[in-house]
């Protein structure tokens, strides 16, 4: 009976990362990469793992998860690299924030008994927030993170904007202004022979989906996972299309979009 082979610790997989890292004898595509390059990859793999959670397989949730830390890993290889920090650095940081956000857990006896109170994130976030000022005012939408997906981040910002009163009080005015983007984008959609009116129908657009974010907010939507279900039923009914399509020996190219419509509503018939 052979023993298992010794696990691999995530000091091992940092000795990796330098290895890969390291100038002639490392990778070439590795060296040549950056904190910018490796970004959209650092986004893709948090996507990943939300898919696996989504689709509830645990075996593929730990290999996405994996490739998630190797991203951590990487990017503290290139801070190191820099002299900035290291990825010791990184998990000091964030077990001391953990501890810090939760003295109702970690806290004096105190502490513990009186509870996470309500507003009290808010208050430590703020408190860190504070701690870090430079002397200028700081924005409450300060730290909502540019790279997030636009709809995510356009409800983070109005959830923030809404703490301090920015906010309608019901969801009408929110309709009202849906029926204003829209016209608004229709107005400029009628001026399109104008050469540079496709920056201002983009900006429209923007607006209109702006708002949408907004309305989602107020119907505890959240529209990120509305759009992906959607994603997924346009994925399902084409699906169906084309297998109707290929039932009769033809594809959706060769058939035409008044065939293809009464496919899918016949796909959409059969769900219902």
């Amino acid at each position: 009976m052979t023993e298992d082979p010794p696990r691999k610790s995530l000091a091992d997989l940092a000795g990796v990362m330098a290895a890969l890292r390291t100038p002639v004898t490392g990778c070439p595509w590795d060296l040549e990469q950056s904190f910018a390059t490796i970004a959209p990859y650092t986004i893709e793999e948090a996507y990943e793992v939300a898919d696996a959670i989504e689709r509830g397989d645990r075996a593929d949730l730990s290999e996405e998860l994996g490739d998630l830390l190797l991203q951590v890993v990487y990017h503290s290889r290139l801070a190191e690299e820099e002299g900035a920090f290291v990825l010791a650095d990184v998990v000091d940081g964030i077990t001391r924030k953990m501890i810090r956000r939760h003295p109702h857990v970690f806290g004096n006896d105190a502490a513990r008994s009186a509870g996470a109170a309500k507003g009290f994130w808010e208050k430590v976030k703020a408190e860190e927030k504070a701690a870090k000022a430079t002397g200028h005012p700081v924005s409450i939408l300060a730290d909502v993170p540019v790279g997030m997906p636009g709809l995510t981040r356009a409800v983070k910002l109005q959830h923030k904007a809404a703490k301090v009163g920015f906010d309608w009080p019901d969801i009408a005015p929110v309709f009202d202004k849906i029926e204003e983007e829209l016209a608004e984008l229709k107005a400029e959609i009628a001026c399109s022979h104008d050469p540079v009116q496709h920056a201002k129908i983009a900006g429209e657009f923007g607006d209109l989906l702006f708002v949408m974010a907004n309305l989602a907010r107020h119907l505890g939507i959240d529209p990120e996972d509305a759009v992906r279900g959607t994603n997924a039923k346009f994925v399902r009914r084409f699906g169906r299309i084309e297998a109707k399509l290929a039932a009769l020996g033809t594809t959706p190219a060769q058939s035409d979009l008044a065939e293809m419509d009464r496919l899918w509503d016949e796909a959409k018939r059969e769900e219902s």
